[in-house]
């Protein structure tokens, strides 16, 4: 964790001189993708030691892939490598330390690495092996119309502002940014002149890394002050659980579970006001006028912590993730997208069997809270009072759900996860089969039904 978080803080200084010393008017590309790359390489190498070895490895294997395999099908054996890869080293955390999580663990760079070595291996085949016809906006906009080259390769998997702790991002978009066109190409997606500019300009990402950077010195002081006093684990106490009433736990479990998400906002902000630092991030100009840098953000605080859905929860909650998984699983499964997305981010996750718990209790709490909300949202939009009433309620209820989906994500094994849900009568199960069972499901067309099942793909996202 200390080298994780000297590496992250001197990421941060050396974005901030890579963004003025190395700008795209003072060096070339080249330059710029070697310098990213080097920083990269001896990060990991300091955080990981020897065990950094399996990001270089999976990385060049790739690379061997991308270069000697057919274009059909090089999404196919990119997608298989890295999953094959990731998962091995998966299982040897398992029965190799025993569910022991390593200083060094080096999972972490992995899973992003996997999710960047997929990602481009899907839009590189969908700009060279596909028609333009058969693709959706998405894709034809991040479809990669050439191989890159080994330098653009290694230095988009392994720049030193993602090779800690991401985020995922697209080719095309650090292809723009090292060549300088980032900016300008995102302000050209918005009529910029009728925000209020008479000329092209040229934003600054220092209020936004400013306010990331609080965010994120306000999160390490709630991680140093609640996460160690208010450990997952009492909630399964042999003595916490005869002496406290049931109420008192759900109660506790939201304690507990509010002081798990500090490490995440931390690592995650810090990422991403990296990545912003080194003038990487930019996304537009909202409705008022100002510029946004969350192209790469990977959590909406606020949005998180006053959701009145399941579902809202969830969107804003590890949002690179989420858009790794709809657009090299759910956009192009064959049949069955929703299952095969599901069992993909398991896989990616891990083989912990709390994760398996996590992901199938989700599946039943999306489609529980999709029923409430499409057979009695409407009685309560008829005036203000209940509206207030409707949201406090369903606020509380969502924030419980989740942290009644999510415990077993955290204590990993199966035995501590089946005494929680033992404690807690497997309540929210027994609630959400009987609402399942006593609601009726309203006729979608193929469009509502399709656009809500990508919101349940994203209830699997990583915790």
């Amino acid at each position: 964790q200390i080298n994780f978080v000297a590496c992250q803080l001197f990421a941060l200084l050396a974005a901030f001189w890579f963004r003025i010393y190395l700008s795209p008017s003072r060096a070339s590309s080249a330059v710029r993708h070697a310098f990213a790359t080097l920083f990269g390489i001896y990060f990991a190498v300091f955080c990981f030691g020897w065990y950094s070895i399996h990001l270089f490895v999976l990385v060049m294997m790739n690379y061997g892939i991308m270069n000697m395999a057919s274009i059909p099908n090089i999404h196919r054996y990119s997608f298989v490598v890295a999953m094959g890869y990731l998962t091995l080293c998966h299982i040897s955390r398992i029965y190799i330390f025993h569910y022991g999580i390593l200083t060094t663990d080096f999972s972490g760079p992995l899973m992003i690495i996997t999710q960047k070595i997929t990602t481009l291996a899907c839009q590189l085949h969908d700009g060279i092996g596909r028609q333009a016809e058969e693709l959706t906006a998405e894709q034809n906009r991040l479809a990669v119309k050439s191989r890159p080259s080994l330098l653009e390769y290694l230095s988009y998997l392994l720049n030193f502002m993602s090779i800690i702790a991401g985020p995922c991002s697209n080719y095309k978009d650090y292809i723009a940014f090292i060549e300088g066109r980032h900016v300008h190409m995102k302000l050209l997606e918005v009529n910029w002149k009728q925000k209020g500019y008479d000329r092209l300009p040229d934003p600054s990402p220092t209020v936004a890394v400013m306010y990331k950077l609080c965010i994120t010195l306000v999160s390490l002081i709630l991680f140093l002050t609640l996460t160690k006093n208010f450990p997952m684990a009492y909630i399964i106490d042999n003595e916490f659980l005869d002496e406290t009433p049931f109420l008192s736990r759900l109660g506790y479990l939201y304690v507990v579970t509010q002081a798990a998400k500090p490490k995440y906002y931390f690592a995650w902000t810090l990422a991403d006001a990296v990545n912003n630092a080194a003038g990487y991030g930019f996304s537009g100009v909202d409705e008022r006028g100002t510029f946004r840098w969350d192209l790469l953000s990977n959590l909406n605080i606020w949005n998180i912590e006053t959701a009145t859905s399941f579902k809202m929860y969830i969107e804003n909650w590890n949002i690179q993730t989420a858009a790794w998984l709809k657009r090299v699983c759910y956009d192009r499964a064959p049949w069955y997208p929703t299952a095969l997305t599901f069992i993909l981010s398991a896989l990616w996750h891990g083989i912990y069997p709390g994760y398996y718990f996590t992901f199938l209790t989700g599946i039943i709490m999306t489609l529980a809270a999709r029923a409430i909300r499409n057979n009695c949202r409407h009685y309560f939009l008829s005036s203000v009072p209940l509206k207030i009433g409707y949201d406090i309620v369903t606020w509380a209820i969502t924030q419980l759900a989740v942290c009644y989906t999510v415990a077993p994500f955290v204590m990993l094994a199966v035995e501590p996860t089946i005494k929680f849900y033992k404690s807690m009568y497997f309540h929210m199960h027994i609630l959400s089969i009987l609402v399942l069972l006593l609601l009726p499901i309203r006729p979608q067309t193929h469009s509502v039904r399709r656009a809500q099942d990508q919101a349940m793909l994203n209830s699997i996202k990583s915790k």
